[in-house]
């Protein structure tokens, strides 16, 4: 059972404090378990999964630089970390999958949008009821899936009710009050359990029929079936036998209509993929007994980095983790480097054997290139379905270049804003919007380099300037629309800055904080957009956020050189020793908050220094 260390705190806490940091290091324990790194907002970017977790975590923070691109990425994101300890690896295995299916790390492979995958969940109840369900949950219930098909999970449910009677009542049974028997029972898809025309045991019975029969296992079903309805005749119990003489025609129609995989009556899945980039498109193909029963499609974000070892260990601890089914065969394209702890999992869980086979040659071979094959076809539809989503227009676009009379359609826009509070700080921001959504890694901020006090106009001049040129120097194409936050001045200043860099056929409009008028070039009047258009509120949209990311710049400059100022009236503090206060205690508040036993441990502060900064900050209270 997964055991939570006592020195570890809820994995959502900040601890900026890298003293500590560097304490939780040093207390880290040699056992199993699972890590959690954090970033410098609190969120988790990464779960994995150690033996020792002290030689495992600390290997993050070593200076020695990583050998793997996406590794160097995470551990520059990395600003604090928690730990759970497990009695073995195999827990920790189990709960690492548990982890990113609930938390999504982004710097881990995950299945993206699981949730939308429909189960079938045979119910924990005295007359068990088959549903259909999004979340698995642990209450003893049977569950099948996650089914990426829904319309086939469907025609299952409908073939299931057909061959067997179960009921479809949401009655809590059994039941000391009346319940009048409904249309299911005078057809036949219901034995009447709600008037106690069936025994539990009788009933029972039919479930594990079900339960064999969602597991593929359709030739022992089959043989039971026969065996029971011979019984049934052999006690001239004629109109029971009949009933099980109809499952069994019912039972064989569905089995004529699938496809024979293999000669060999096993049951194996084989999974495959394929992967563009990001995009990986994982397929598992499911034989029950040498016949293929199944196809089911997932698809995984991952990155560009990330191995085929990686994305087969994550697909089959997130894939076999709730399945009620695990097949004795496994068949994969290649080796995973926890594949003993994987496929001593699958078997603890099977209570059986499970082996897991890379083919090279034969028929297991032809079975994983048709799984392949399917793979890169499912890759192809998502890729394709993506480009055709990329070329369709919004409708709002469509709108906006119509009520404001644009030549083109404006799918990229830029907007310019100002943040310019006082003689210091004054910012420029410029934010990115696609399709009328935010493109937030085409956002830029600007400090202002060439005015001086406070003149917005010249100020909005320098930020267009700025960027076109850069575009220019870049061979960057230029966006279809520039929308400025301001009225007739701010867009007359943008329009000259562009002209002057030889930039005519521009287009740029203005959009007024004080009463949302629109503003074009050469027209003296504001544009009459309705309010409640929705080409108007996306502007206001757009408009908005251009303020929004100039200020929080703005308020971050002006907090740094607060900060910067305050420090520096203190004696012996110079920029290094600055440098060093932040590092370790992050803020002027945690500072001053320090003891003075704190601030001695603080590397570059000696004795004098840490006393000078402690009666700095405590004489002015």
């Amino acid at each position: 059972m997964a055991k939570r260390s006592a020195k570890t705190p809820d994995p959502r806490r900040i601890i900026p404090d890298l003293m500590e940091l560097s304490n939780k290091l040093e207390n880290l324990p040699t056992k199993p378990g699972v890590y959690l790194m954090k970033d410098g907002s609190g969120r988790i970017i990464y779960v994995g999964k150690a033996k020792s977790l002290r030689n495992r975590v600390r290997a993050y923070f070593h200076d020695s630089p990583p050998y793997h691109p996406r590794i160097s990425a995470l551990i520059s994101k990395i600003s604090d970390f928690d730990y759970l300890v497990t009695d073995s690896e195999m827990e920790a295995l189990i709960l690492e999958a548990n982890l990113i299916k609930e938390y999504k790390p982004r710097y881990n492979v995950n299945l993206k949008d699981d949730k939308r995958y429909p189960y079938l969940k045979v119910t924990n109840e005295s007359f068990p009821r088959v549903l259909v369900v999004r979340r698995v949950k642990k209450d003893k219930a049977k569950y099948f899936g996650p089914y990426t098909n829904v319309k086939a999970m469907r025609q299952t449910l409908r073939i299931l009710r057909r061959v067997f009677p179960i009921r479809s009542c949401n009655y809590a049974l059994p039941s000391t009050r009346k319940i009048k028997l409904c249309l299911d029972y005078h057809i036949k898809r219901c034995l009447g359990p709600c008037e106690g025309k069936v025994s539990q045991k009788e009933y029972q019975e039919i479930v594990k029929n079900v339960l064999f029969f969602l597991s593929g296992k359709n030739n022992l079903l089959l043989q039971l079936l026969k065996d029971r309805m011979n019984e049934y005749a052999s006690k001239e119990e004629f109109e029971n036998a009949a009933l099980i003489r109809d499952q069994i025609r019912a039972l064989e129609s569905v089995m004529e209509k699938q496809k024979v995989a293999d000669v060999e009556q096993v049951d194996r899945d084989i999974i495959a993929f394929a992967r563009e980039k990001k995009d990986i498109s994982v397929v598992a193909l499911q034989i029950r007994e040498g016949v293929l029963i199944g196809r089911q499609n997932f698809h995984l974000a991952g990155f560009k980095e990330s191995t085929d070892q990686e994305i087969l260990s994550t697909f089959l601890r997130q894939y076999y983790m709730h399945s009620v089914v695990v097949p004795p065969e496994i068949i994969l394209p290649t080796q995973m480097d926890d594949q003993d702890m994987i496929q001593s999992w699958l078997s603890s869980k099977r209570e059986g054997k499970v082996k897991i086979i890379i083919p090279q040659r034969g028929e297991k071979f032809k079975l994983l290139e048709m799984a392949n094959y399917n793979a890169r076809l499912s890759l192809n539809e998502l890729l394709l379905q993506r480009a055709e989503a990329k070329k369709k227009v919004p409708q709002v676009i469509k709108a906006l270049e119509k009520d404001l009379y644009l030549s083109v359609l404006p799918r990229k826009i830029a907007a310019f804003d100002i943040s310019n509070l006082g003689p210091q700080d004054a910012v420029g921001s410029l934010v990115f919007f696609q399709d009328g959504r935010p493109q937030k890694s085409r956002y830029r901020r600007f400090k202002i380099k060439t005015v001086e006090g406070q003149d917005d106009f010249a100020m909005m001049a320098e930020v267009v300037s700025r960027y076109f040129i850069r575009l220019t120097e870049e061979k960057q194409e230029y966006p279809d629309l520039v929308l400025i936050d301001g009225g007739k001045g701010q867009l007359s200043v943008a329009v000259q800055a562009l002209n002057s860099l030889g930039i005519k056929n521009q287009n740029v409009v203005a959009l007024a904080k004080r009463l949302d008028e629109v503003f074009l070039p050469q027209r003296s009047d504001p544009l009459m957009i309705p309010k409640g258009s929705a080409s108007l509120k996306l502007l206001q949209k757009i408009r908005d956020e251009a303020h929004r990311f100039a200020v929080e710049y703005h308020r971050k400059l002006r907090k740094k050189r607060t900060i910067r100022s305050e420090l520096d009236k203190i004696p012996g503090v110079g920029a290094k020793r600055r440098e060093a206060l932040l590092k370790h205690l992050g803020s002027v508040e945690k500072i001053k908050e320090a003891s003075l036993k704190k601030l001695l441990q603080i590397k570059d502060i000696n004795e004098k220094v840490a006393h000078n900064i402690y009666r700095y900050f405590h004489s002015q209270s």
